[in-house]
């Protein structure tokens, strides 16, 4: 598998819903950076080859949005754009 010009081993948080999940993605990207990762959140699709997408399923309108970012960064994924796409949170 093959990524265009993307950062390697650079993790893209996205939030999506409550303040619960901004709160949670928070948290993790604490971790994640304690631990050496870069990390960055809410960037573009090309601001990192690992994406982690904090999901909502309690918010109509975000369970929505979830389901729909999850499908592009999985399609971005086919295309070699991201290499590994992680889904969390409680949809």
């Amino acid at each position: 598998m093959r990524t265009k010009s993307v950062k390697k081993n650079k993790i893209n948080v996205i939030t999506l819903g409550c303040s619960k999940n901004v709160y949670d993605s928070e948290v993790l990207m604490g971790q994640l950076k304690a631990n050496g990762k870069d990390v960055t959140h809410e960037a573009t699709k090309n601001e990192g080859n690992i994406i982690v997408i904090n999901t909502c399923g309690f918010i109509d309108n975000a369970k929505e949005e979830s389901i729909n970012t999850i499908l592009d960064f999985v399609e971005a994924k086919n295309r070699g754009e991201v290499e590994k796409v992680f889904v969390t949170g409680c949809l």
